[in-house]
Parts: structure tokens; C-alpha cells; sequence
């Protein structure tokens, strides 16, 4: 036999093993999406294939070869995301708003293989995921300008979904009228309470009339239905686009930093020594002290609270249930001993979820 029919063999010989090994890695690409869809997490996470990509690397010995099997990596993981895109097709995300709405905005960033179903309200996207109409939600839970969202707040604490991931977006306001009106005809201007909020400053300072609405699409949607020159709404460029008007001033926003955090609402929790962030929801004991001391075993156990919030229960006057973000693995056993102590002191105590970090998106 001939060194050439010899190398040839070996290749034969390879590439059987390699089809074998490659099944097995599909196999688990599989399970790994339906893993995804079933917690509503993305196919894309870029820091886990950099992540594959510089250790899987570093089992190639000869350094020539190297650059290679980061290009046969980079394929493999292409090939396994293709495979995952195909298992979210017919994967259901409800959002709050309508088409050109920032949430229907950053659900397609977020999940683009999905379908994005359009809800009223907040309540209404929630409640789609509970009653199993819809695999999760995203709802925004705070504003960077105009500060928390209470009503999804709410909806976690009374509520039995968990969340699995959180997102952060640049949000842009705009001024948004119908074509031939001027900044100098607008009396009036439509939308969400926290889009007003965030163009308090721009609104104020042109005396407009404002007047909210559930959320930007739909007060596009109006503008454009009335037909009017003298008022107009804020929201979105693709809001503009979606329902033919034309976008006057924009950044009308007081913050050039503003952002929102979504979160993404699933039926089951995620569970995984990986997440680096938790959300937690409790009350606590009418005792003085209570809260302190529930705090202080918080970073007895090396918990840094990133924050703590309070919102009433409205079951009761003057009673409060408290939001707290930490970062530490709530899914460890010492995580799990701090909870235990943190009974004692709580009435009620949930973990609203657990992530690996947060993404902007």
C-alpha cells in the first residue's frame, strides 16, 4: 500500500468517526434547544461559543493545525444554532403592545426565530404564558430614566412565573406625527406613561398637552387613525414606519443613556450552577428588625444585593413586599442554607429566577 492510499484510509477512517461524533453533538444541540425553548432562552449566546471556541482549541497540539479547528468549531456551532432555529420555529412570545412597540422590537432581537404575539396589556401577555397559549413572555420590569415598571412587578409577585433571562435595550423616543405637521402645530402628545415620563423635560418645555396611552404602538396607531396635525405621540422609528408617519424631532428622551430591562416570564424555572444573577420576592415578619436582619444574612452569606425595592401588596394598608437583585448562585448549597435562615425572618419568600448574566441587546 502506498503512503498516498494509506493517508486516504485514515481520512476514511476519520470521517466515519467524525459522522458518529458529529451525530452525538447534534443529538445535544437538540436537547440544548429544546432546553432553550422550554425556559425561553435565545439560540445566540456569544459568550458561550467563545467560551467552546478557546478551550476546545487549546486540545490541538500541533499550533499549525490550530487556526483550522477554530474554523471547524466555528462551523460546528453554526451548524448546531441552524439545527436549534429549527426547533423555535413555532415558538410562541407574547409582549405587550402591538407591532412597532419597543417590546415587539426587542422580542424579535431576542427571539427571531419566534412568533410575536401581540397582547393589551401586561397582565395579558402574562397570563398567555400561564394558560399555556404562549411559551414565555417579555415584559419590561425598569426604565434607567423613569425607574420601575410596578405593574409587571406586581404581576411576578402574585404571579407563578419564573424568570429565566434578562435584556437590556436602547430605548429612543421620538416625536411622531402625521406628514405635513410641524413641531410649531403639536398641542397634544400620546403615549405610555413611561415614555412620558422619560420626555418630561421635552414636553414640558414645549407646553404639549400629555395624555397616555397603553403603550407607543398604539398611540401611533391613533395619531395616524385621527389624522390630525395638532397632536402627535412618542415612540419608536419603526413604530413611524409602521403606521405612515413621519418621525418630527427625535431623542426627545431627557436621558441620552436610556435603556430598559426586559425580562423574559417562563412557566419553569432555571436551574443551573452557570447563573451568576437572582431575583428574589419576599415579605417580612411585623417585628422590629425584621428587615434588617434580613438584609444582613443577605451579605452574611457574600450576597451583593444590586438592589432592593419595596411595593405595596395591596392586600393589607401599609403592607410591603420587597424586590431584590443578587448576584451569587442562588442554586448553590450555600445559597440554599442562606434562604433557610432568611425564613425566619420572612412571612413569604420566592425566587422569581435565576440567569447567567445580563445581555444588551
Amino acid at each position: 500500500m502506498t503512503d498516498l492510499e494509506k493517508a486516504r484510509l485514515i481520512i476514511n477512517e476519520a470521517d466515519k468517526e467524525m459522522a458518529q461524533l458529529f451525530e452525538k453533538r447534534m443529538d445535544a444541540a437538540r436537547i440544548i434547544g429544546e432546553y432553550k425553548k422550554e425556559h425561553g432562552l435565545p439560540v445566540e449566546d456569544v459568550g458561550r461559543e467563545e467560551t467552546i471556541i478557546e478551550r476546545n482549541s487549546a486540545y490541538v497540539e500541533n499550533e499549525e493545525y490550530r487556526s483550522y479547528y477554530v474554523n471547524f468549531l466555528q462551523s460546528a456551532i453554526e451548524l448546531s444554532k441552524k439545527l436549534q432555529h429549527r426547533i423555535f420555529d413555532g415558538m410562541r412570545v407574547a409582549y405587550s403592545g402591538v407591532e412597532g412597540a419597543f417590546a415587539n422590537i426587542v422580542t424579535k432581537r431576542v427571539f427571531p426565530d419566534a412568533k410575536a404575539v401581540a397582547c393589551s396589556d401586561f397582565a395579558a401577555a402574562y397570563n398567555a404564558v400561564v394558560n399555556g397559549d404562549c411559551d414565555c413572555a417579555l415584559l419590561p420590569i425598569e426604565n434607567s430614566y423613569n425607574g420601575d415598571v410596578g405593574n409587571v412587578m406586581d404581576l411576578a409577585f402574585f404571579g407563578s412565573l419564573y424568570v429565566t433571562g434578562v435584556y437590556e435595550a436602547e430605548i429612543v423616543q421620538n416625536l411622531l406625527a402625521v406628514k405635513g405637521a410641524s413641531v410649531g402645530d403639536i398641542k397634544t402628545v400620546i403615549s405610555h406613561p413611561q415614555a412620558l415620563g422619560q420626555c418630561a423635560t421635552y414636553i414640558e418645555k414645549h407646553g404639549f398637552e400629555a395624555v397616555e396611552a397603553v403603550n407607543t404602538a398604539v398611540a401611533a396607531k391613533e395619531v395616524a387613525r385621527m389624522g390630525r396635525v395638532d397632536i402627535a405621540a412618542i415612540g419608536s422609528e419603526e413604530a413611524a414606519e409602521q403606521f405612515g408617519l413621519v418621525k418630527l424631532e427625535s431623542h426627545i428622551n431627557q436621558s441620552s443613556q436610556n435603556t430598559t430591562r426586559f425580562a423574559v416570564f417562563s412557566r419553569t424555572p432555571r436551574m443551573s450552577n452557570e447563573n451568576k444573577h437572582f431575583i428574589m420576592l419576599f415579605t417580612v415578619n411585623n417585628t422590629a428588625g425584621s428587615l434588617g436582619k434580613a438584609v444582613s444574612i443577605i451579605g452574611e452569606y457574600g450576597i451583593n444585593l444590586r438592589a432592593l425595592k419595596s411595593r405595596p401588596t395591596k392586600e393589607l394598608v401599609w403592607d410591603y413586599y420587597f424586590y431584590a437583585e443578587g448576584e451569587g448562585n442562588i442554586n448553590s448549597a450555600r445559597a440554599k442554607e442562606m434562604i433557610e435562615k432568611l425564613e425566619n425572618y420572612c412571612n413569604y419568600l420566592k425566587i422569581l429566577g435565576s440567569y447567567e448574566k445580563e445581555v444588551r441587546v
